[in-house]
């Protein structure tokens, strides 16, 4: 079974994707209403040398009027999912959203 999931950020990148997933995405651009970016700092180790920053965006609910944030959706397995779950630090939680093309899709978002 294939899940969806939208990316605003490092798993966006070539290279995040190759070292999680073992091969690049294909994606279709989309956008998730109702949240803002912000920035968190990473210390993970793993994460820091995969993505090539400790610098990485979350998203965070806002009540703010035409607030959303374009992205990517990837179609991906549940392996993957789990794998996805595996590179995300603790600053992130896994939820599902609505997109702003009907689709319904796993981001990940400010835990706190």
């Amino acid at each position: 079974m294939s899940e969806l999931l939208f990316s605003y950020g490092t798993l966006r990148q070539p290279e995040v994707q190759l070292a999680t997933f073992g091969r690049e995405l294909d994606g279709q651009y989309d956008a998730i209403v109702g949240y803002d970016l912000d920035h968190v700092t990473i210390t993970n180790p793993h994460v820091i040398a995969t993505s090539g920053s400790d610098r990485h965006p979350i998203l965070r609910p806002t009540e703010r009027a035409g607030a959303h944030i374009d992205g990517m959706v990837f179609e991906i397995s549940e392996a993957e999912l789990a794998a996805a779950d595996e590179y995300e630090v603790d600053d992130y939680r896994r939820i599902v959203v609505p997109l702003r093309s009907g689709a319904t899709a796993w981001v990940y978002v400010f835990a706190g």
